[in-house]
Formats: C-alpha cells, structure tokens, sequence
C-alpha cells in the first residue's frame, strides 16, 4: 500500500501545483486566499490548481509506467520460447573410431558429420563462441525451408539473434557483408545469408578448429577411439 494511503499523510496544498519552485509569492495568491476570508475561500483556490501525475509521488499508483515495460517482456519470451522449440543438440549416432580420425584430416569431414558438429559445438561452447555455429546451422535450415512465410520469419529470426547489433549473441561479420545483409533482408530469400555463412564458417576453420585439435574435449574423444579399437 502506498505510504501516504497507509499513514493518511497529506500532502501540502502548493504541491497541487502543476510546477512548484518554492513558496507562493504573496502577490501572485489568489485574492480570496489573501483576504482572508475563511476555509471555503481557500479550498476554491486549491481546487483550481491542476493536480500531479500520481507517478510523481508514489510509484505504486502508477501501472501505466510498468504497462509497456509488461509488454517488451511479454514479447521477449514468446520469442524465446520459439527458439528453444529447437533442439539444443543434433540427434546422431555415436561416431566410430576412423571417423573421428577424419575429423582432425579436415574441416569439411568435421562440418559434414553430426557427431562432429557436436562435439565442435561442445568445444566453441568453453570458448564462448557457440553462436557461429548456432548461426551456420541456422543458416542451413533456412536453406531447406520450402515454405515463404516460414522462411520469411526463419530469417527474421536470424537476423535478430546473430545479426542485429543488440543482440548478445551477435556473430562477427565485417560492414561489406552486414551492408548485404541489410539489404536483403527486406525480402528474403534463403540464401539471403549465405555470404555471411560462408565468412563464419572460414571464422571457424581458421581461428577456432585447430585450437579444438589440442583440447582435452577432442583428445578424449581420439583415446576413447583408440581403447574401443585395441579391444576389439
């Protein structure tokens, strides 16, 4: 309950003011106030006076200030909840020895398996850099969407997760391939981001894969290879 409700304080009648700066000037009181003559008089005179926003007083009588704050919540968790309708992982079976052997020859061998894609994605996650690959395989289902609007809001949805400067999870492009980017999106098509694909996963191959070549998640993996062959 607002203080004042709770306590019946009342606030001074120069604060029903629309502006107060400081005691009112004699000269600039109503002339039934200065006269004197009784309550009424200047009750009259306070009625005139235009009331304050509640805001201005005590925050818990204002819903309007909270309303559209509501909203932006509102609307921010509809659309969470349309991403995590994806899965957080590929469903793949688990790979064998000589395939992730392939993965430390090549890149591409990676890329191509979802076992490896996996496992590249647990590795950028210790890097916190999991947003390249989350952009790519995106990317990649926006290239299989065979309905428009479908796809239209696919890549409305990519745009404001891996593109869009507010977003937390904006991907590293340079100012030629955004300027595309901006200009594609007005009607998009699924390959509307396929320069910007093509520039991460080169992001990815240069920078990120041969640090996951030396890390104890891809290690791991090569003796786990080795054990199961030996005893077989």
């Amino acid at each position: 309950m607002c203080f004042r409700k709770r306590t019946g304080y009342r606030l001074p009648d120069h604060f029903n003011a629309k502006i107060y700066t400081g005691p009112i000037p004699a000269d600039r009181e109503p002339s039934m106030v200065r006269s004197g003559g009784g309550g009424a008089p200047h009750q009259l005179a306070t009625a005139t006076l235009p009331r304050p926003n509640a805001c201005c007083f005590c925050w818990c009588c204002c819903c309007n200030c909270s309303w559209s704050e509501e909203q932006r919540r509102s609307r921010r968790r509809a659309r969470d909840t349309r991403l995590e309708s994806s899965p957080n992982c590929e469903a793949c079976a688990k790979p064998t020895p000589e395939e992730v052997r392939q993965w430390a020859v090549s890149f591409d061998q990676l890329m191509r398996s979802p076992a490896g894609r996996n496992t590249f994605r647990e590795f950028l996650r210790t890097e916190y850099s999991e947003e390249n690959m989350l952009f790519w395989l995106a990317c990649e289902d926006l290239k299989q969407e065979l309905n428009t609007s479908a796809m239209q809001e696919k890549a409305r949805l990519i745009y404001e997760d891996y593109v869009s400067i507010l977003s937390p999870k904006e991907v590293s492009l340079d100012s030629r391939v955004r300027e595309v980017i901006n200009k594609k999106i007005v009607e998009p098509t699924p390959h509307t981001f396929e320069d910007a694909q093509l520039q991460i996963y080169t992001l990815m191959h240069r920078d990120s894969y041969p640090r996951f070549l030396t890390s104890p998640i891809f290690k791991s993996l090569l003796r786990t290879g080795s054990c199961s062959s030996s005893e077989t």
